[in-house]
């Protein structure tokens, strides 16, 4: 009888362990529900780049899901630290609002080119940081695929729009640069007065303009990699 009775108790245990055992189970999906729900109405289904905060409660909901999050949260915070509002600095120094700018202004353009190199190395790094903690999450098929749109929206896509900026803005900081040493170069022949510019020779005003029609034509494009950028945020 009393090892019928042991035996009756070890076999409770077990039920009581099973119980335990579906009870995680069902948290897990119930967290995991929530989860992918956030992610579909909040950011994909939203127009343009969306990285809402969540609320402490929808965080609570989500589990050890919310680390899952934080991933795209903390590439999106670090963007804007080490990138975008740099950016705006960067932008600021190598404003040119004239061609006398291009002749006095030599040195907030060479500053201007060597901030553009760091902010290019601090995109690579916060995408190869979020790219490598994405790599490491562990998640059902389900969470995977719409997780991994969220994730191709709010990380993957900025960052390789905010790259294609790069390229262009390194063309006109290096044309800008070419300009104003041709500027000092021939200034005998070349006379800047505030915004005015008279050249005294027809070669070096031929040359000048050949040079300032290119740097017009390669502001074009950063023109066109900001509106990229713009309809990629605004999602039109």
């Amino acid at each position: 009888m009393r090892t019928f009775i042991r035996r009756l108790g070890a076999m409770s245990l077990l039920l009581a362990f099973s119980f335990a055992l579906v009870a995680c189970g069902n948290k897990e999906a119930e967290q995991r529900k929530a989860f992918i729900s956030f992610l579909q109405t909040r950011v994909l289904d939203k127009p343009g780049l969306r990285v809402p905060v969540p609320t402490a409660e929808e965080k609570a909901s989500f589990g050890d899901y919310a680390q899952h999050y934080a991933v795209i949260t903390d590439f999106n915070e670090g963007m804007n630290q080490s990138v975008s509002k740099p950016m705006g600095e960067v932008m600021a120094k190598g404003a040119l609002r004239s061609v006398a700018d291009l002749a006095s202004r030599r040195d907030d353009l060479k500053a201007a080119k060597d901030g553009l190199n760091g902010l290019r190395t601090a995109l690579d790094r916060q995408t190869a940081k979020a790219d490598a903690a994405h790599a490491q999450l562990k998640q059902p098929d389900d969470l995977k695929q719409v997780y991994d749109k969220a994730y191709e929206k709010t990380v993957t896509v900025p960052a390789a729009t905010f790259r294609e900026v790069f390229p262009a803005l390194d063309n006109v900081f290096d044309s800008a640069l070419a300009v104003g040493a041709f500027i000092d170069q021939n200034k005998s022949k070349i006379q800047v007065v505030g915004s005015s510019v008279t050249v005294t020779d027809a070669a070096v005003q031929a040359e000048l303009n050949k040079m300032l029609q290119q740097l017009n034509g390669q502001s074009s494009a950063i023109n066109a990699a900001q509106q990229k950028m713009l309809a990629m945020v605004r999602g039109s």
